[in-house]
């Protein structure tokens, strides 16, 4: 016979995974204009920032990376 479905627990909120990072920390002003901190994917387009890691810059969409050399990190 099929197995009985268990029901769900309730009140349970799942976990959070991280601290949520806002859209406007992403962009200063600089003037009147406001300007892009982050670099923007090639792939996906001006919407999709990538993100910065210790060696390499990522995009969260599509997956898209690139590395940064040794001697530029040593720099920051």
């Amino acid at each position: 016979m099929a197995d009985a479905k268990k029901p769900a627990a309730k009140g349970a909120a799942p976990a959070k995974k991280g601290a949520v990072r806002g859209v406007w920390q992403l962009f200063e002003k600089k003037g009147d204009a406001l300007v892009r901190k982050n670099k923007s994917c090639p792939k996906c387009g001006p919407g999709f920032f990538l993100a910065n890691h210790k060696d390499r810059q990522v995009c969260g969409a599509c997956g898209y990376s690139e590395f940064v050399k040794k001697a530029e990190t040593a720099k920051k």
